[in-house]
């Protein structure tokens, strides 16, 4: 079973004067929102996640999507036994996710685990789906916290790239 989920950080807060209605990509991905976010898998009990406090939790949801995506590129789809990699960078620092596709199974570990920790390994569908259903969580968490935001065409379009599945 996958959970993902976050929490925002008091410690950085939005700018007051934020008009999030016309807020654009890259402030809503870098510059807004920000907290920590982690990945468990509740049957083995462990979780990959960050303790920061500075992570961009809307860019988080968004670039999940954007690799589940990508490492559906093989034509072959889950009868692929050919690896397929990707990443996800934190933009203020050196540390990546990792995540390798194989068949219909993804492995996720982090540059922060320990190497002896075995990774997170789920099915590339239900990561797909969670991936999804919490990027459009996230989006009505913070619509409901920041007046404007759900009027915001770049939030429209996130959301029409990745519907709920």
């Amino acid at each position: 079973m996958i959970d993902l989920g976050y929490s925002l950080s008091p410690r950085f807060p939005d700018p007051p004067q934020t008009d999030y209605r016309t807020a654009d990509a890259y402030a809503l991905r870098h510059d807004l929102f920000c907290g920590d976010v982690y990945l468990a898998d509740t049957k083995v009990d462990r979780e990959v996640s960050t303790a920061w406090g500075w992570v961009p939790v809307f860019d988080f949801a968004w670039a999940l999507c954007d690799i589940v995506e990508q490492l559906d590129r093989d034509p072959r789809g889950s009868r692929s036994a050919q690896p397929v990699h990707a990443e996800l960078d934190f933009t203020e620092s050196s540390d990546r996710m990792l995540f390798e596709r194989r068949f219909g199974w993804v492995d996720v570990t982090a540059d922060w685990v320990p190497l002896e920790e075995p990774p997170l390994t789920f099915n590339h569908a239900a990561l797909r789906r969670e991936a999804r259903d919490f990027l459009h969580d996230v989006i009505a968490d913070l619509t409901d916290m920041h007046e404007g935001l759900a009027d915001n065409p770049v939030v429209w379009d996130v959301q029409a790239r990745f519907p709920r599945v």
